[in-house]
């Protein structure tokens, strides 16, 4: 029986250029989306599939990640004092008892297989899950719990993947193989960002992986690629080559909330189906569409 997934890596070292000025300060992982930052999300996907050690590559901007996930003493005593029972169990679920996270340092940001590759040895000689926050992924049953399923029963790498226009290859790592039961791929070729008139499809890797342990000994000793980085797509393309590696079109909806358009439309979608704003949001954004119809 294949291992369990147990640990997931979430890089989390990027700069957040795109969502400048707000990001000068503000790691954009903890940019909000209702009323929890997108790291939260990425998290409580992966403990919903039975995840329990969360790995962050972060940076030496990004400290407010692990203030977000420490205990904080003061704000809890204080909603203690104030009887604020249902505030003071929102805070406290942030990190449930059984989660353990643990913070490694990139210190040159250099593509996303080197921040992986930061995490080797916290990761250690069994399978693990890849988990990228931008990557805001709605799915029943969560979308991890779906991969972890599908490793359960094949015991190999598995890449969450969507299909996207044509004209889109250029921004994705795209994929290549024969379809063996309906939505799942044994790969033949993995290639980062092709043109729209060399890519070998239009099934596109999305922010959700789950590695076998040898794909940190290709991005070791692999070279530099697309930009001048060590990409995963690289040391997931040699993987190939020794073992099998399956891609899996996920039941679900993602939010590419590393652009504006998709933060804004993760943020309209989640507030509509918010239990708290939800009935409320949902009239004002119909009343605001019919208004848009009427003018």
């Amino acid at each position: 029986m294949p291992p369990t997934i147990t640990k997931a890596v979430f890089p989390v070292a990027g700069l957040g250029t795109r969502f400048l000025p707000a990001t000068k300060a503000t790691p954009k992982e903890m940019m909000p989306v209702v009323d929890k930052p997108l790291i939260q999300y990425a998290v409580e996907e992966a403990y919903a599939a039975g995840i329990t050690e969360m790995i962050f590559v972060t940076g030496r901007h990004k400290r407010a990640i692990e203030d977000h996930f420490d205990t904080a003493y003061e704000l809890e005593h204080q909603l203690e004092e104030a009887g604020k029972q249902a505030m003071l169990d929102v805070v406290r679920s942030v990190k449930p008892d059984n989660v353990q996270c643990v913070f490694v340092r990139q210190p040159v940001a250099n593509g996303l297989g080197a921040a992986v590759l930061c995490a080797e040895r916290l990761v250690g000689d069994e399978p693990f899950a890849v988990i990228l926050a931008d990557d805001l992924l709605v799915g029943e049953p969560p979308v991890m719990a779906q991969m972890v399923e599908i490793h359960s029963r094949h015991g190999r790498s598995v890449l969450a993947t969507e299909e996207v226009p044509r004209e889109h290859t250029k921004r994705y790592g795209i994929v290549s193989g024969q379809e063996i039961t309906p939505g799942l791929t044994s790969l033949s070729g993995i290639v980062e960002k092709p043109a729209p008139d060399v890519a070998p499809s239009t099934q596109a890797v999305v922010g959700r992986y789950i590695l076998s342990p040898r794909v940190f000994h290709h991005l070791r000793n692999g070279k530099p690629g697309a930009g001048g980085e060590i990409q995963l797509t690289d040391g997931i393309s040699a993987l190939l080559h020794e073992e099998a590696v399956y891609a899996y079109r996920y039941s679900g909806r993602r939010f590419d909330c590393g652009s504006k358009l998709g933060y804004l439309e993760a943020t309209v979608q989640l507030g509509m189906s918010h239990p708290e704003t939800g009935p409320e949001f949902s009239a004002y954004i119909n009343n605001l569409c019919a208004g848009h119809a009427a003018s």
